[in-house]
């Protein structure tokens, strides 16, 4: 039955079937259920060079897919992730569909506060829906959080490796370049400390199919002065490749 709104985006329908269904289309299994979502391109292309990971699994048509999986560890795989709630976590509910029922994420975005160093390690435990995918999943709420039993073994991991990280909860926007200074106060005091574009969306699809999903993202470029710094934060490779590096050990955990 669907919610009336005087908004469409708030009309939320709760029938859990669907015109397009990925779950419908008899997918041939990925080879384990184990997967890691990443945003570093550069990441990538090391490891292929490595001869680290090897191709798995390719999806066709006009906006392909290829799943990797990794060489001397086969039951991880890995795939580079699409910008945006509907092309990230769109995809996300097809590899659901595949079999992916332990997936973690690893991204940067922008800092809302300056203190929150270039490379700092952010454990998502949820994120402002200012979007409009995750409305599709989930019934209508200010923040989507993620599994707090999930959230609890990365931290666990991390603190035991005595890994430094933080805490707390983002802001997803679809509209990057309207991160206005008024928003991005806004936001900070709702207590989010980084903005992205994929979180909110990837936690709806994880509740909705009901398998585990955990999230770091470390610190990137600088949002919350006047003056956007990009504090050169996608040339960070050290920290990308660790932090894909980590990620393969924390789907085992989750």
């Amino acid at each position: 039955m669907i919610s009336q709104s005087e908004w469409p985006v708030l009309e939320y329908d709760d029938d859990n079937d669907a015109v397009v269904n990925p779950f419908k289309w008899n997918l041939e299994k990925f080879k384990s259920n184990k997967l890691i979502i990443t945003f570093f391109p550069d990441v990538m292309e090391s490891l292929k060079e490595e001869k680290l990971i090897e191709l798995d699994t390719h999806f066709g048509g006009e906006n392909p897919v290829d799943i990797y999986h990794f060489t001397q560890e086969p039951d991880v795989l890995i795939t580079l992730g699409y910008v945006g709630c509907p092309a990230c976590a769109g995809n996300l509910e097809v590899f659901a569909a595949c079999g992916a029922d332990k997936v973690m994420f690893c991204g940067g975005g922008g800092v809302l506060d300056k203190n929150i160093k270039v490379g700092e390690l952010l454990v998502v435990e949820g994120a402002i829906r200012d979007e409009g995918f995750s409305y599709r999943y989930i019934k209508p709420s200010r923040i989507i959080y993620t599994d707090s039993k999930v959230t609890k073994k990365i931290t666990t991991y991390l603190e035991k490796h005595e890994i430094p990280h933080i805490k707390g909860i983002t802001w997803t926007t679809d509209a990057m370049f309207r991160e206005t200074k008024a928003l991005v106060e806004k936001r900070k005091a709702e207590g989010a400390k980084i903005v992205e574009m994929e979180q909110a969306g990837c936690i709806a699809i994880a509740q909705f199919r009901k398998f585990d999903y955990g999230a770091i993202i470390y610190g990137g470029d600088d949002v919350s002065q006047d003056e956007w710094d990009t504090r050169a934060w996608d040339k960070r490779k050290g920290i990308r490749y660790n932090l894909v590096m980590l990620c393969k050990e924390l789907v085992r955990e989750i």
